[in-house]
């Protein structure tokens, strides 16, 4: 009964936070990026970037302490995380909800470089979130429909070419790249809809994450094969549980997995290569959705 009556007041107390610290932290970051552009120099542009980053670890502290701002939060971490924040590494997750962003903040926040988010071009539009967003080189891409490109065929190629120009801009700084290869987040009806042959996952798209290891293979340290679940979230959103203070446990497992020679190559041209890396994710994909089996049966065995 009492923590039903306080869960307005944890509801009011948690987007508050998340709402405040946002919009300083972007208004910074915001502020940072005019100077970026009105300095059209190597070492200026640097230097903003350097402080830009700066900032984002900075709201990563500010998300993370959501988990445990109105409620009593344990983080179930399965794996190793034997990384440091001068290197390079690509990140595969599955996509529950807005939350996991939330979650790889908190991930990343102390020994990991900062990570950058393949986002959806609307969001660009979205203030404050979306400006600060362009300011940190995240790429926004667009996609296209199978009937608009046969309508104009010269849309065809725009996401690698978002994608080569955003990680050749990753190379001067110590990044941690982010594909939510399922695109986006997963619901039963989207599941229903793709005829997903995972029981957890929507089916994974490719792109994003071969033309990264084409463009930057060679830099990235290792693949960090992240899977999130949470708990007792079926009936509700992941993001109200988390805002009402009802988000009890997060459970994570991560596989680092290392870039082998084969994982590299020309996605879009190059036919079976494209077989190849399709077959090589669809593969992670079965394993990553035993993983969320497994985890679910250790949930279950606990409680």
């Amino acid at each position: 009964m009492l923590t039903s009556i306080l869960i307005p007041f944890r509801v009011v107390i948690n987007f508050s936070w998340g709402l405040i610290t946002t919009a300083i932290i972007g208004v910074s970051i915001i502020s940072i990026g005019i100077f970026k552009v009105l300095l059209p120099f190597k070492t200026p542009q640097r230097i903003c970037s350097f402080l830009g980053n700066a900032l984002f670890r900075v709201w990563a502290y500010c998300m993370s302490m959501m988990f445990q701002l109105t409620q009593r939060m344990e983080w179930h971490i399965e794996g190793d995380l034997d990384i440091h924040e001068k290197g390079w590494y690509m990140v595969m997750a599955n996509h529950r909800s807005w939350v996991d962003v939330l979650v790889l903040m908190h991930l990343t926040r102390r020994h990991m470089p900062m990570p950058r988010f393949f986002l959806k071009s609307q969001l660009m539009w979205i203030p404050i979130i979306g400006w600060g967003c362009w300011v940190l080189d995240m790429p926004f891409m667009k996609r296209y429909s199978k009937e608009l490109l046969e309508k104009k065929p010269h849309l065809k190629g725009k996401d690698i070419a978002t994608t080569t120009r955003s990680c050749a801009k990753f190379r001067h700084i110590p990044t941690t790249v982010v594909n939510f290869c399922e695109g986006t987040r997963f619901t039963p009806e989207k599941h229903e809809k793709k005829q997903s042959p995972f029981r957890n996952l929507l089916p994974p798209k490719a792109g994003g994450t071969a033309f990264s290891l084409q463009i930057m293979g060679g830099q990235f340290e290792a693949i960090l094969d992240i899977t999130i679940v949470y708990p007792g979230t079926d009936k509700r959103p992941v993001v109200w549980h988390l805002l009402s203070g009802q988000l009890k446990n997060v459970y994570v497992d991560i596989k680092t997995r290392p870039i082998t020679a084969d994982l590299i190559g020309d996605y879009a041209s190059d036919e079976v290569f494209r077989a190849h890396f399709q077959q090589w994710l669809n593969q992670r994909w079965q394993e990553k959705d035993q993983t969320i089996d497994e985890m679910r049966k250790q949930i279950h065995s606990t409680r």
